[in-house]
């Protein structure tokens, strides 16, 4: 089971109503399992899947200005069949 989190933003609703639908996982992950575990978890067809990794951030303390470094992550882009949709990515009313 992998842990997939969409990311959900202006930019990535406006993606969703063109069929492309944005998650956050874990960097060691392959695109082949990504692909299979969405269409298992959210039961859709995965056409296209693109991959980046993200850097993790780096944050000082004020308290006494030790700088730590986040995790990276993956963000994962996937298109779906036309028709299909993710249901996560729906705004309230129209």
């Amino acid at each position: 089971m992998i842990k997939l989190e969409p990311i959900i933003t202006e930019t990535t609703i406006s993606s969703a109503q063109k069929n492309w639908f944005t998650f956050r996982a874990p960097v060691l992950e392959n695109k082949n399992s990504l692909k299979k575990e969405i269409e298992k978890t959210f039961k859709v067809n995965v056409l296209a899947v693109k991959t980046m990794v993200m850097e993790g951030k780096n944050k000082r303390s004020l308290k006494n200005r030790k700088i730590s470094r986040g995790s990276d992550w993956k963000k994962v882009i996937v298109r779906l069949k036309d028709g299909q949709k993710i249901d996560l990515f729906e705004l309230g009313g129209k």
